[in-house]
């Protein structure tokens, strides 16, 4: 494997056009992105090149059967504007249990963190410095290969690009419990971040998004009963004094934010349970007073608060505040910007 990165510079930055403030969500991308190759049983030439298009073959095998994965992560500066990067093994980790799952080749976790490292020092310029706001990174990996034939591809491309973004949520959002369509079952990619599971989660978040939700939360495939996650977060509710999350069941996501949310949380000193939780146990629980608040957490959303939730004919409302979720979030940002001292050595400073 070929370590060293090549890197090819753009002419202009664009950089400097970026209203910082006011940023068009997922539509704005740095000048640069990182690139390498799998042919041969190997990765190779690894390199950082100005953003542009890339050529593909209309027979390329990951869009006809599906093989893409990807990651999603955010760099930050602290208060010296050194960049600094929240977790990157973590995802490094995660996007090699996702190319497992897939039957994709796994990337090297050291060049995964060495090809962020030098994509964030070089488009720095591009980190907004606004509470709440981050340059979101976007590592991908698909097969393409040329081919028409169920197997395995045997060439990818691995990439990273750039996105500086705003917070994706200024206000609590509302959720519609899905009782038609299912996000994932036990034995399926449900727990790898692949691109299909986003597919199949569009039609019915568009209609959730048409009766005035935010957001979809997903039950069960066989029952329509048990908490999965929500459509870009894990879910976390606070019942009685006690932070409920769904357990990892093999059909939910392994959320970086949420593994360092509950991290945060117990050495904050809450008690924090990983169960089975149903929509039935929220019902009674906000019947009883007991239903206390919910947040979501993800890398786009950050944590989001939790207003309602649609479950068919009535609406569950949680609560009017979140201090719990309101500290998890002010903390993960003060840890992110360097406000906060890192405890838990989750950043990585990025050299200049």
């Amino acid at each position: 494997m070929i370590s060293q990165i090549h890197i090819q510079k753009c002419v202009n930055s664009r950089a400097k056009d970026l209203d910082f403030d006011n940023i068009p969500l997922g539509k704005t991308f740095t000048d640069h992105m990182f690139l390498c190759s799998y042919e041969s049983g190997q990765w190779q030439t690894p390199k950082i090149v100005p953003l542009a298009a890339i050529p593909t073959h209309p027979a390329a095998m990951a869009f006809h059967y599906g093989q893409a994965i990807f990651e999603g992560m955010k760099a930050t500066i602290d208060s010296n504007g050194t960049p600094i990067l929240f977790r990157p093994e973590a995802n490094a980790k995660r996007l090699n249990f996702s190319a497992r799952r897939l039957g994709m080749p796994e990337f090297p976790e050291s060049l995964f963190v060495e090809a962020l490292k030098t994509l964030v020092g070089l488009d720095r310029q591009w980190i907004p410095s606004q509470q709440g706001s981050a340059l979101y990174l976007r590592p991908f990996m698909y097969a393409d290969e040329a081919f028409i034939g169920m197997r395995a591809a045997t060439r990818y491309k691995f990439i990273v690009m750039a996105s500086p973004s705003n917070p994706i949520y200024k206000k609590r959002i509302r959720l519609y419990a899905e009782t038609n369509y299912i996000r994932a079952a036990q034995g399926g990619t449900g727990e790898a971040k692949a691109a299909g599971n986003y597919a199949a989660a569009i039609l019915p978040t568009e209609a959730a998004k048409a009766k005035g939700y935010d957001q979809v939360l997903w039950l069960d495939a066989q029952n329509f009963k048990a908490i999965q996650e929500v459509g870009t977060m894990n879910i976390f509710f606070k019942i009685n004094g006690t932070i409920v999350t769904p357990a990892l069941d093999g059909a939910i996501l392994a959320g970086i934010t949420r593994m360092s949310a509950i991290e945060l949380l117990r050495h904050k000193g809450f008690e924090v349970v990983e169960r089975r939780l149903t929509i039935d146990e929220v019902i009674e629980a906000s019947a009883k007073g007991h239903l206390e608040e919910a947040f979501g957490t993800g890398t786009a959303v950050g944590v989001a608060m939790i207003q309602d939730i649609g479950y068919e004919s009535q609406i569950i409302h949680i609560s009017n505040n979140n201090p719990v979720g309101q500290m998890v979030l002010e903390t993960l940002n003060g840890i992110r910007t360097g406000k906060i001292p890192d405890d838990f050595n989750w950043m990585y400073s990025v050299e200049v």
